[in-house]
C-alpha cells in the first residue's frame, strides 16, 4: 500500500476528504439538467437533491409536490431532483392530458417499484409494468362492470346494516359520544372488502381483534420505517433491492397469502359461487391458455387479491371519514344531505337500493368535493419508457425520467377552485363542472391507468354515509382537528392525530 504521508491519521483524513469530494461530484453530476433544457428548476442540495424535508419527515411527499406546483405558477412544469435523479412536476392540464392519456404508450408504467423479491408488491395491478399490465387490466375489468356492481350491492348493503347496528349499540342518545371515525370507517370498509373480495365474514365491526383489521391496519401504519420504505418504492426504486423495500408490510402480506389460499381451496371444493374477485380469478386461471401473455400463476392471483383488499378498504374509509369531518364543521351541509337521503328513503319504503344510491345528486357532489380536498392517493407517477417529447412545449425528457402529477396542487389551485380551502359541494354542480378545464380533477387518475375500482369505491362509501347520516348527527369536539394535520410519514392522505368527532343519535327530524 502506498502511504501519502508518514502519519496514518493524516492519510485517513486525506482519503476521507477525497472520497467525500468524489461523492459530491458524483451526486451533483446531473444538477442543472433542467436548467440546461430551459426548464425552471428548484435549486438542489448536494446528496439529497430537493428531498431533504421529506427524508426528515418534516413534510409529506405529496405536500412537497404541491409546493413545487405552487412555485411554478404560470409554467407547464417544474424540474426537481430526487437525490441526483432529475424528475418533473406537471402543472399544465394539456401536458397532464398528454402524459396520462394521449401519449400513454410512451409513459405506461408507474415509476414505483418494490424489491425484486417482493412478487406480490410488483405483480399486482397497481405496480405491474406493461405489457403485463395491459393484459391483466383487460382481464380484471369485468370485475367492476355495472352488472357486477349490482350483484355485489346486497353484500355491501348487508355490511352497511352492520355499520348502522354498530353505531346503535354504542348508545349515542342524549349528548352522544366522542368517537375516532377513521378507525370505525376502516372497520366498515374492511368488512365490505372481506365479503366482496374474499367472500368472508371478517367481522371487524363486531370484533375489535379481528385479524383482517389488524393486518389491514398494519398495511397503512405509517411508522418511520414504513414511511421510508414506501418512499423508496415510489420515489427511489433504485435502492429497493439493496434495502429489501416492499409494498405491503411483511406480516400483512403473509396473512393475505394464507387467507387467499384457504378461501380458494374451500371455494373450489364447495363449488360455491359469489360473483366476487375470487370467483373471477378462478375462472381466469381455469380458462387461460399457453398463448396468453399474462399467466394467472398462484402468486399472481395472490397479488391481485392483496392489492384489491388494501386499496379497497383504505381509499373508501378515507372518503367516508373525511366527508363526516367536513360535514361536522358545516352543519347546514350535513342537514341538506340528510334531508336528501331521508326523502329518498321515504319514497323507497325505507329501503336502500342500487338505483337509490346512484341517484342522490347532493350526495354525489359531497363525495366529489371530499375527494378534491382529500384525494386518497394524492399524486400520480409515470415513467418514460423511451425518449419522449412533450407536444405542447417541445421538451424532450429522457427514457427513465419520472414525472409526477400533484393532485393537491391541481385540486387547490384557485384558478380552477376559487377559495380552495373551503369545502363547497356546489363546485360539482353541472354548471360549475363545465367551467373547469379537463384534467384539473383527478382523484381516481385518468387515462388507461385510472382506478379500476372507482365505481365500487364510491358505492361502498355512499352506502356507509347513508347508513350513518340517516340516523346520526356528527359534531366537532375538543379533539377535532381544524385545520387538518397531515401525517408527514404517509403516502396516502392520512390525518396525523385521528378524526375525533361527537356522534349523537337523531331523535327528532326537522
Amino acid at each position: 500500500m502506498v502511504f501519502l504521508t508518514a502519519s496514518w491519521i493524516l492519510n485517513a483524513a486525506i482519503l476521507f476528504v477525497t472520497a467525500l469530494v468524489a461523492a459530491y461530484f458524483y451526486m451533483t453530476r446531473n444538477f442543472n439538467h433542467w436548467k440546461n433544457k430551459g426548464v425552471t428548476e428548484v435549486t438542489p442540495v448536494p446528496f439529497v437533491g430537493n428531498f431533504g424535508q421529506c427524508l426528515l419527515f418534516r413534510l409529506s411527499v405529496f405536500e412537497y409536490l404541491a409546493e413545487l406546483y405552487k412555485r411554478g405558477q404560470g409554467l407547464p412544469y417544474v424540474g426537481f431532483y430526487i437525490f441526483d435523479k432529475p424528475a418533473l412536476v406537471l402543472r399544465d392540464p394539456e401536458v397532464i392530458k398528454s402524459v396520462l392519456l394521449k401519449d400513454f404508450q410512451n409513459l405506461p408504467n408507474r415509476y414505483g417499484t418494490a424489491s425484486s423479491k417482493d412478487f406480490v408488491g410488483n405483480n399486482n395491478l397497481f405496480l405491474i409494468k406493461n405489457p403485463d399490465w395491459k393484459n391483466l387490466r383487460y382481464k380484471l375489468t369485468s370485475v367492476f362492470s355495472s352488472g357486477k356492481m349490482k350483484a355485489m350491492f346486497p353484500l355491501v348493503n348487508a355490511v352497511g346494516d352492520e355499520l348502522a347496528a354498530y353505531f346503535e349499540n354504542l348508545n349515542l342518545e342524549g349528548e352522544g359520544r366522542v368517537l375516532e371515525l377513521k378507525e370505525i370507517c376502516a372497520k366498515y370498509t374492511t368488512d365490505v372488502i372481506g365479503s366482496c373480495v374474499y367472500g368472508l365474514q371478517v367481522n371487524s365491526l363486531a370484533n375489535p381483534d379481528a385479524e383482517f383489521r389488524k393486518y389491514g391496519r398494519k398495511m397503512f401504519d405509517f411508522t418511520w420505517k414504513r414511511g421510508a420504505e414506501l418512499m423508496a418504492v415510489f420515489f427511489i426504486p433504485g435502492i429497493t433491492n439493496f434495502f429489501g423495500s416492499v409494498l405491503f408490510e411483511g406480516e400483512s402480506s403473509n396473512f393475505m397469502k394464507k387467507v387467499f389460499w384457504e378461501t380458494l381451496k374451500a371455494r373450489m371444493q364447495s363449488g360455491l359461487k359469489r360473483n366476487d374477485l375470487i370467483d373471477l380469478l378462478i375462472e381466469l386461471k381455469n380458462n387461460q391458455t399457453d398463448e396468453d401473455l399474462f399467466q394467472f400463476t398462484d402468486d399472481n392471483m395472490v397479488a391481485q387479491a392483496a392489492v384489491f383488499f388494501a386499496a379497497g378498504f383504505e381509499t373508501s374509509s378515507t372518503l367516508v371519514s373525511f366527508t363526516l369531518h367536513e360535514l361536522s364543521l358545516q352543519p347546514e351541509l350535513q342537514t341538506k344531505l340528510r334531508e336528501e337521503i331521508l326523502t329518498a328513503l321515504e319514497e323507497n319504503d325505507g329501503k336502500i337500493s342500487y338505483d337509490l344510491v346512484q341517484n342522490l345528486p347532493y350526495l354525489a357532489k359531497v363525495a366529489w368535493e371530499t375527494l378534491r380536498k382529500y384525494p386518497s392517493v394524492p399524486f400520480l407517477d409515470r415513467e418514460a419508457i423511451c425518449d419522449y417529447t412533450i407536444p405542447k412545449t417541445g421538451l424532450l425528457i429522457k427514457k427513465g425520467t419520472p414525472v409526477y402529477t400533484p393532485l393537491l396542487g391541481l385540486h387547490y389551485d384557485p384558478e380552477y377552485y376559487p377559495d380552495p380551502v373551503k369545502y363547497d359541494p356546489e363546485r360539482f354542480s353541472e354548471e360549475n363542472k363545465k367551467k373547469r378545464p379537463a384534467f384539473t380533477y383527478l382523484p381516481f387518475g385518468e387515462g388507461p391507468r385510472n382506478c379500476i375500482g372507482l365505481r365500487f369505491g364510491l358505492m361502498q362509501a355512499k352506502i356507509g354515509l347513508i347508513k350513518i347520516l340517516s340516523n346520526f348527527e356528527i359534531f366537532p369536539c375538543d379533539k377535532t382537528l381544524n385545520p387538518m394535520r397531515v401525517d408527514p410519514k404517509a403516502l396516502t392522505y392520512a390525518s396525523d392525530g385521528g378524526l375525533f368527532h361527537r356522534v349523537r343519535k337523531i331523535t327528532t327530524i326537522g
